[in-house]
């Protein structure tokens, strides 16, 4: 059930029920309908008056904005952020090779698997995984 915003909700603990109110006007009187038809816009409050027309675009008007909060919140991402491949291009001009965890892992497993590994290099290959495991 949709609630009119500005309303008060509570959970009673007895019956496990959700109850909603209007606010109380500053006068100490319930809002009349006209003055919730004015503060909430053209909607009306009332749950059986609802049309499918009017939940369909009021549906589309929110799939909008959050449409375009979430490409205003890329965009800003994007922003402060690089994508790896360049960041991978400007540490390799630098002579830094950058690995991901992926690669470590790869790495180490290989190092364990290689039959030319003493036991103490194949341990440390291990506790090492478990660390990327763990993080993972």
């Amino acid at each position: 059930q949709a609630v009119p915003a500005g309303s008060h909700v509570r959970l009673n603990l007895q019956t496990g029920d959700r109850e909603a109110k209007l606010p109380d006007s500053e006068n100490g009187g319930s809002d009349t309908r006209e003055e919730r038809r004015r503060r909430l816009g053209k909607v009306d409050v009332d749950s059986n008056s609802f049309t499918s027309q009017e939940l369909k675009k009021a549906l589309a008007k929110m799939k909008e904005s959050e449409k375009a909060e979430r490409k205003a919140h890329e965009e800003e991402v994007r922003k402060k952020f690089r994508p790896i491949e360049q960041l991978k291009e400007e540490f390799e001009k630098l002579n830094v090779k950058m690995e991901t965890d992926y690669e470590i892992m790869v790495k180490l497993i290989s190092k364990f698997n290689s039959s030319a590994s003493t036991l103490d290099e194949k341990v440390a290959a291990l506790y090492d995984l478990e660390y990327y495991v763990h993080q993972v």
